[in-house]
């Protein structure tokens, strides 16, 4: 395709071209963005790695409800009311791999924020949540842990 044959499309179809555009400046703004937010995103097969690996902790932010439904086997449930940088567990981890889970992986960015304010080094965010540890098909473990 041509340059020319590009500006004929984008002036025959404008809105598509627009839309286009949009999608595209929306895709390069949320990649930036994420470059500056301190921590990383891991998907489901990287959290199991890191684990086994580096003995990372797995902190679900989800209600206890939800975490004794099902939860990454080893995590720990802290809700976000209660969650805080300078808590004995977290600090005595400060060193290691610290995963932050939630149900789509939306609300744990603040948490992780509040590691990485707090001095943490290595801080991840599971990237859709518990859902994307289920739609991967892993295990999950059932009761208070």
């Amino acid at each position: 395709m041509t340059f020319s044959e590009l500006q004929a499309f984008a002036g025959n179809h404008p809105y598509l071209s627009l839309a286009f555009a949009g999608l595209t400046l929306a895709i390069l703004g949320n990649e930036v963005s994420g470059l500056f937010t301190g921590y990383r995103r891991i998907a489901p097969a990287g959290l199991t790695a890191l684990v086994n690996r580096d003995n990372a902790l797995v902190v679900d932010l989800r209600p206890i409800a939800d975490f004794e439904k099902g939860h990454i086997p080893g995590s720990k449930n802290v809700l976000p009311s209660q969650f805080d940088p300078e808590n004995k567990q977290l600090t005595a981890a400060r060193a290691l791999p610290v995963v932050l889970v939630c149900k789509a992986g939306n609300a744990a960015g603040d948490a992780a924020k509040r590691l990485k304010k707090a001095g943490f080094e290595h801080v991840y965010v599971l990237d859709g949540g518990i859902q994307a540890w289920q739609q991967a098909d892993l295990p999950l473990a059932r009761g208070r842990g």
